[in-house]
Parts: structure tokens; sequence; C-alpha cells
């Protein structure tokens, strides 16, 4: 496409539509991003419902390439690339309908459970190319023409190529005002919570477990500035923007859950994370000392080995036999303001695609892993004795799945939620024997620093007290 159009004003035209989608929209994403909206259906399945599964299945079955209920029309080339179809979100208690798990935990913002919306038509940008493509499907008794849909994405694009952006504003992420946020728990609660996580850990419930807690704030900005703002300073691969009524999604999500590309599967757990100063190199002390201090940690070694096994016997359950494998067992990432370590498991699927093995896949390996613990079913009902709040989209999975089920999805970590006029953010990390409660404390509020700072920085400040 000829036209000259930034990623940000893309989105922002984007963000004003119906039920709009982005998935990406900044240099860190190493394939493309997705700019989609006006969805032909929207599915939701809320905490209070049943059969989760068979609902899905039956939304899944009405939109299928392979059964020659439409046919696509783009210039996309390959098939590792969204050409339509489901853009949303698995929120993290669709595990309770997966095992038999408790609910103690108080859902006390009743959002839904899994959230989907079918799109028609999208627009993809190509990161390595720096090219935009336009996506439209023409299905039978469509109302509206395939040329009609193009018209419509051109039309998206000639109004981000004339419209303006105010300029955003920086934040220092280290001094971020913690006293006006409100948390879910106290310290000296988080710190109970550990002391018992190690009790179990020593009477062999569990290896390990991932404990978060929630911060709330108000929030009187738009949605897609805070978007904007995490894209330039806080980028990352796994970035997602989703808006409904007055809620929305804004994630930084760097690791990603589950790729299905043919019969192909990869997941990419990350455990262990430091700081990292955004504004110097990696050869400064600061950063330098955090970089090897990761490398070294035995600690996270182990966090990581575990949930790498974890995962692989995940995928176990659906892969071909002798075809799942540990691709990399560990490698340290660079984000603006964290490393991570990260492990790399894919293998080959058995299952022909379909609605059903959608299914099969979500079964066999939701929750990820890396949010939960080791073993996952025991570390997930000590996590809902432990937390006092569900989860919600926290940790659970925001992605796409394709027309043709191929999918991707990332960990919904790093991730804002906004709810009539409130902003929530979740942080956690792995609890293990020899884990020091004042550095696991201390991790959360890292992890956190960056998505409250683009909080602060996008709306206006409260009004003072007269």
């Amino acid at each position: 496409m000829g036209k000259h159009v930034s990623l940000p004003t893309l989105a922002d035209v984007i963000s004003q539509k119906n039920n709009p989608a982005i998935l990406g929209g900044n240099q860190s994403v190493c394939g493309y991003s997705i700019f989609a909206a006006e969805p032909v259906e929207v599915f939701e399945f809320g905490l209070d419902e049943d059969k989760p599964f068979e609902k899905l299945t039956a939304i899944l079955s009405k939109y299928q390439s392979e059964e020659k209920k439409e046919e696509r029309k783009s210039e996309i080339k390959g098939s590792d690339t969204f050409s339509g179809g489901w853009i949303g979100f698995f929120g993290y208690e669709l595990g309770r309908f997966i095992e038999k798990l408790p609910s103690r935990a108080v859902d006390d913002m009743g959002l839904p459970v899994i959230r989907l919306a079918f799109y028609d038509k999208a627009i993809v940008y190509h990161h390595a190319a720096k090219t935009f493509t336009l996506v439209a499907l023409q299905m039978q008794g469509d109302a509206v023409s395939v040329e009609e849909k193009f018209a419509a994405l051109n039309g998206w694009l000639d109004e981000a190529g004339f419209h303006s952006m105010a300029e955003l504003p920086g934040a220092d992420m280290e001094s971020v005002c913690m006293e006006r946020l409100s948390p879910n728990m106290t310290q000296a609660q988080y710190m109970q919570a550990i002391d018992r996580i190690k009790h179990y850990i020593i009477d062999g419930d569990t290896y390990q477990i991932n404990f978060s807690q929630r911060f709330e704030a108000d929030f009187n900005a738009r949605s897609i500035d805070l978007f904007h703002w995490q894209n330039r300073f806080n980028p990352s691969p796994y970035a997602a923007f989703l808006s409904w009524d007055d809620k929305a999604v804004v994630s930084a999500s760097p690791e990603l859950f589950l790729k299905v590309q043919g019969d192909r599967i990869v997941t990419k757990p990350i455990k262990g994370t430091r700081p990292r100063n955004p504004l110097l190199g990696e050869d400064v002390p600061e950063n330098h000392r955090a970089f090897n201090d990761l490398i070294k940690s035995e600690k996270d070694q182990a966090e990581l080995a575990m949930i790498v096994d974890l995962e692989r016997n995940d995928l176990a359950r659906i892969c071909v036999p002798g075809t799942r494998h540990v691709t990399c067992a560990r490698q340290i990432e660079v984000f603006p303001t964290v490393y991570h370590a990260a492990g790399i498991i894919e293998g080959r699927l058995e299952s022909r695609p379909g609605p059903q093995r959608i299914i099969d896949i979500l079964k066999a390996t939701f929750p990820g892993g890396s949010i939960t613990g080791a073993p996952k079913i025991r570390s997930m009902e000590i996590i809902d004795e432990l937390e006092p709040t569900a989860r919600g989209v926290y940790t659970g999975s925001i992605g796409w799945i394709g027309i043709n089920f191929d999918l991707c999805f990332s960990i919904a970590i790093r991730t804002i939620l906004i709810n009539d006029g409130r902003a929530y953010v979740q942080t956690g990390g792995g609890i293990v024997a020899d884990s020091a409660p004042d550095e696991e404390w201390a991790e959360t509020l890292t992890k956190a620093r960056a998505l409250l700072a683009g909080i602060e920085a996008v709306q206006s400040p409260p009004a003072p007290h007269l």
C-alpha cells in the first residue's frame, strides 16, 4: 500500500470504531500487527454459566474455511498470518471448567471468562516489509460485498493518514506514586501468604506457586492513550488492545502462550525477572549486574526448568508421540524495563484442524504453567485459597483464532484492565522454597511500575482537596 500511515495513528482511528481489537502495534513485534473493528459476531461466556466448551465448539463451527463456508480474499502470502477470524481473550478462571477447582476467590468485576469477536475484515501490518495488507472475507449470504469491505479498510487507512495525535507525556517509572493505589492485600498479608506457600512446599503439596497481587486506581483518560503510552515507553511483542462498552484490556505482554501454524505448536514460558533501566545501555554497571545476576541465578534456573518440564508434559497430551521437544531450555531476553529468562517447547499436533482441536488444546494446556506453578492443579487450588480476588483476564490469554484454526495467544501478564473508570494492574512471581519474601514483594512492584507509570502519565491529575 502506498499510504503513509503510522501505527499509532491507525490504532487511534481503529479505537474509535465498534469493538476495536489491536494486536501488536509497536516495533518490538517480530512478525505482524493486526488492526480490526466492527465484528460480525461477539461471543461471551460468563463465570455463572455452564458448558463453555460445548458453546465454544458451536460458535467456532460457524466460520470454517476448510468446509467451504466462506471464500478467503486477501493478498496475504503464506499461512503464517492472520487472515480473518476470532480475536479476544480467555480469562484465567476458564481453568475452573477444565479441572475441579474451588472458587473462593471473589469475582468482584463480573467480566466474561471468554470474550471472542469474529472479524471479517482487518488491516495487517508486516513489520519486516513495512507494508499493510487488507484482509476481507466473503461469506455465503453476506449482505456486504468483499469490495465494500476493502473500501471500508481503505477508508480507515485514509482516516489514519490525516489523523493527528497529541504528544505522549513521559514518566519516571521509579517515582510512581504507589500511595495512590489500592492493593487487594497489605504487605503483611502478602508476607503471610508467602509463608503459607512455603509450608505447602515443605509438606510436598507443590514445588512452585505463581502468587500475585492486584493494584487498583482511578482512571479518567482514554484507554487507547494508555495503549499508546505502553507501545512508546514499554513496547512488547504481544501488546494488545481490546475495548467494548466502558471496558478495555491494555496488554504489554512479553510472553507467548501458544502458537499453532498448521500442525506445529509452540509455547514459550517465562520465568525469572530483573529490573532494567531503559535509559541506560547493557554495558553500564546497573544493567550489567542485573543481566548477569539473572543468568547465574540458580533459583531462577530451577523455576524455569520446572515450568519447561510442566509445559512439555502438557504438550505431550495433544502432540504426536516423539515430536515434542525443548527447542531452547533457557535464554535471556531484553525488554525496555526488565530482563526475562524464557524457554521454548514445541511439537506436532495429532488432530486435524477444526473446532475440536481448539478445545483439545485448551483442555490440555490452559492456563499456562508459568503463571500457575507446579504441579499445576494443586498450585491453582492454592492460588484460589490465598489470592482474595478472581484474576479475570490477568494470566489468561489474549490473541486470535483464524478461520483455518491456526492461532496465536499470549499470556496476559503486564496487562491493565479498565472497568467503569477504574484501572486494575496485577503482578506476581514464582515462589519456591528458598524465595526471599522481601525480594518477591519488590519483584511484583518492579513488574507493576511500567504499567502504573503509564496510568499516571496519560490521565489528568486528581483535583486538589479544598
